[in-house]
């Protein structure tokens, strides 16, 4: 029996985090370059039954029963098999791969999440639908989260980029001009959950502060919609700025990320701000092609641990 394989690539939000999870609309794209990579194997002179997990990257080597109920791997399998209604999975081998940061607000764990169920779905004869897959990703996402906005299931499942509003219908990004931005990795692990928590008990604290914070957010937000499907794509730079203002304002930056924002901004990036949950992970710079090197030399120089670029609009 062959083996079967499935990817999924990063996300990147450009506009809205945080200020997405209450109400307020955030753009975000897929980033192709960085991807997981799941393939499932049957080991037919194993136990009936017998499923067992490896992830090299996080040194993981189980086997299903082994593995916590709780984790999202063994979440994903449940999710799926309940959808399918199976009692359980065929002996077989799940081998995950990945070259996305972890912690890093690209997604990691929706890609895994996503190519899992497209790879074991397969492997069972059933392949999924965007839609089911979107929707059992996002299930496992509040293993992740907690309080998921729903961006990474969306955004890494159909692969194109979104304008984004939680319980409202996907609307996909019109992009007639292609702009390249820099993902620059701080090399500060940063669990999207912890950032999302915290800025929930400030909003349960002073509710009118930071619900004003996400309504400028989300203006910003409309603004950039209408720059991109206009193909103004300079106008992005200085929207990119005043969104990082206000992350800075919800107390999601860190003195890392403002640090490389500025030198981003000084070396020829029309805008920049963090990207994610922030205290850590990613920025983002947006950058000309002909200043993208400049930019990139210098996140580096500066203790960018890696630097992607990549194109949004290809």
């Amino acid at each position: 029996m062959p083996a079967f394989t499935a990817t999924a690539p990063a996300k990147i939000i450009l506009f809205g985090e945080h200020a997405v999870v209450y109400g307020q609309p955030a753009i975000a794209v897929p980033v192709s370059k960085v991807q997981t990579r799941v393939m499932v194997s049957a080991t037919p002179l194993a136990k009936p039954g017998e499923v067992r997990l490896q992830s090299p990257l996080v040194g993981l080597d189980t086997t299903l029963p082994q593995l916590d109920p709780a984790h999202p791997l063994a979440k994903t399998i449940a999710a799926l098999l309940e959808h399918l209604k199976i009692a359980r999975l065929p002996a077989c081998s799940i081998r995950i791969s990945s070259n996305i940061p972890v912690a890093a607000g690209m997604g990691s764990g929706a890609a895994v999440t996503v190519a899992m169920l497209r790879a074991l779905s397969a492997f069972l004869g059933h392949p999924l639908a965007d839609e089911t897959v979107s929707a059992l990703a996002f299930e496992v996402e509040k293993v992740h989260h907690g309080t998921p906005s729903g961006i990474d299931n969306t955004v890494i499942t159909y692969r194109r980029g979104v304008y984004f509003v939680k319980g409202q219908p996907i609307q996909f990004l019109t992009t007639p001009r292609a702009f390249t931005i820099l993902i620059a990795d701080t090399g500060t692990p940063s669990p999207t959950s912890i950032t999302v928590g915290e800025v929930r008990k400030a909003w349960q604290t002073e509710p009118a502060r930071y619900e004003n914070i996400f309504e400028r957010i989300g203006q910003i937000v409309h603004q950039a919609r209408k720059s991109i499907e206009n193909g103004a794509i300079k106008p992005l730079g200085r929207l990119m700025d005043e969104n990082h203002s206000q992350l800075q304002e919800l107390g999601v930056s860190s003195p890392k990320l403002d640090q490389l924002v500025e030198v981003a901004r000084r070396n020829g990036a029309l805008g920049a701000k963090l990207s994610g949950g922030g205290r850590g992970g990613n920025l983002i710079a947006l950058v000309e092609s002909d200043q993208e090197e400049l930019a990139a030399s210098a996140l580096r120089e500066a203790g960018a641990v890696n630097v992607i670029a990549t194109q949004v609009g290809i």
